[in-house]
């Protein structure tokens, strides 16, 4: 398989920490889809990371997608989100509000740098959401004792967490102080500390 796409995405970043935790042999492309769009577009006529090309030379265009397809090569025990009911549904909701907290935070950065006129109101509803996705992320994770959101393994909600929020600090410098969210902090200290976030990681290059 190959990956494409920088790992200062979250989106690009979560699907290789996959990959590296599965053991899946791939090749990585780290392509800007600002600098090498016409690279990505051969792939992905979206012109967007991550895709991740499969050994049949089919393409997947989206990180649920590239998850739930990796989810199938491995053992049921080993899938990082959880086959049954209602574990399954819980590990969703936690992703999706996970990576939409990242499409807000990727949304706000590229307001800000690529628009001659930054529209306030745009970065307002941005601000706000962010908050409220954190806040509500923090009161769930400060509920739990576990290692991890839902026991002591690592699943697919715990690295978007964990890459969202670097992406943030990365993306946001100030934006949240995260001694507001001591849950997060720990918890995306705890992931970040581990073997394959250390493998997959990049420092945030904004797009020339």
């Amino acid at each position: 398989m190959i990956l494409i796409g920088q790992y200062d995405s979250p989106f690009v970043r979560r699907v290789g920490i996959a990959l590296t935790l599965y053991g899946l042999p791939f090749d990585h492309r780290p392509w800007s889809s600002f600098g090498e769009a016409d690279k990505i577009r051969a792939y992905n006529p979206l012109t967007r990371v991550p895709a991740l090309v499969l050994d049949d030379g089919d393409v997947l265009v989206e990180s649920h997608a590239m998850l739930d397809y990796l989810d199938g090569l491995v053992p049921p025990a080993r899938a990082m989100f959880p086959r049954a009911e209602p574990a399954r549904h819980r590990a969703l909701a936690l992703a999706g509000l996970a990576t939409g907290l990242g499409d807000k935070a990727v949304s706000l950065f590229y307001e800000r740098r690529l628009h001659k006129e930054v529209s306030e109101v745009w970065v307002a509803r941005c601000r706000t959401q962010i908050e409220a996705a954190l806040a509500a992320l923090e009161a769930d994770r400060a509920t739990r004792g576990s290692d991890y959101w839902f026991g002591d393994a690592i699943g697919h909600g715990d690295v978007a967490v964990a890459a969202v929020l670097r992406f943030i600090a990365e993306a946001h410098p100030g934006l949240v102080p995260m001694a507001g969210y001591p849950a997060l902090a720990a918890h995306a200290a705890r992931c970040e500390a581990l073997p394959a976030f250390q493998a997959v990681q990049q420092t945030f290059i904004p797009p020339a």
